[in-house]
């Protein structure tokens, strides 16, 4: 503990509110006595401070939990000797528009990064942190991009495990394990496919929130380009006002033509 916060209950009340703030916000954790102290400062505004630490450190220990729990299958991939283990996930199997977009992240097996978990039971503001988080401080990511045409001419499944070969080539470094969400893919890499691996390993977590921030991105870029369809809010899934769209504007170039082969409209360049 530094010695800056080992002090007595006199001594805390000489202290300022916004030197006692920049001392928690540089420090995890503080011993019990000190915390019980601040929660009894008479200044509404220390006891705030203290009570936002706690949370924010219960919070911190929760995330710690279940990064631990979701390197399952990296440890005992470790244990059986790879080194280089890739997580690969998709997204946008499901929309009307748009490409599918797969990513290959190589976790640190010493860089703990707090917060991962499956993309879709994180809000997009978490996304947003965590994507940045990932390619700051991950061994590797790869991303690789399948587009419309090439779906409507392979089928969706197809171009998901293309887009993921892909994205494993895309990689600054060539792994020795892939630990995919529920598929295979034709690579001479060992692989080990996980049935909702998003929700059970760290690295696909990494993989999925890589691959779903990137397909946002592409599809808020497309808004610009087709502004009457709402890709900025329904990335080019079914919704009622993408649907709407359709039948008042008829496809965009960027809509998967196998996808909506029975909806009527006019057409947009």
């Amino acid at each position: 503990m530094p010695k800056k916060l080992m002090k007595s209950k006199k001594d805390w009340i000489k202290i300022p509110a916004r030197l006692i703030k920049k001392s928690l916000d540089e420090l995890r954790e503080i011993d019990q006595r000190t915390l019980e102290t601040l929660k009894n400062d008479p200044r509404l505004t220390v006891q705030r401070l203290a009570y936002h630490f706690e949370e924010k450190a219960a919070l911190e220990q929760h995330y710690l939990r279940h990064y631990q729990e979701l390197d399952h299958y990296e440890k005992q991939a470790r244990e059986r000797g790879y080194q280089i283990i890739a997580g690969i996930d998709e997204a946008g199997r499901g929309p009307l528009a748009g490409p599918v977009v797969a990513a290959a992240v190589v976790l640190k097996e010493d860089g703990v990064i707090l917060g991962l978990d499956d993309s879709k039971k994180l809000s997009a503001g978490k996304r947003e942190e965590l994507f940045k988080e990932i390619n700051l401080r991950a061994r590797g990511v790869g991303i690789g991009v399948v587009d419309e045409r090439r779906i409507d001419r392979i089928n969706i499944l197809e171009a998901t495990r293309e887009a993921m070969v892909k994205a494993v080539n895309n990689l600054n470094l060539v792994p020795d394990l892939l630990l995919i969400d529920a598929l295979e893919i034709d690579m001479k890499i060992d692989q080990f496919p996980i049935v909702r691996g998003d929700s059970l390993s760290n690295s696909i977590a990494a993989a999925s929130i890589i691959a779903k921030v990137t397909r946002d991105h592409l599809m808020e870029n497309y808004h610009y380009r087709y502004p009457h369809y709402g890709f900025n809010a329904h990335k080019g899934y079914g919704t009622r006002k993408h649907y709407e769209a359709l039948e008042a504007f008829g496809p965009t170039p960027i809509h998967r033509k196998t996808f909506i082969k029975n909806i009527q409209g006019g057409g947009s360049d």
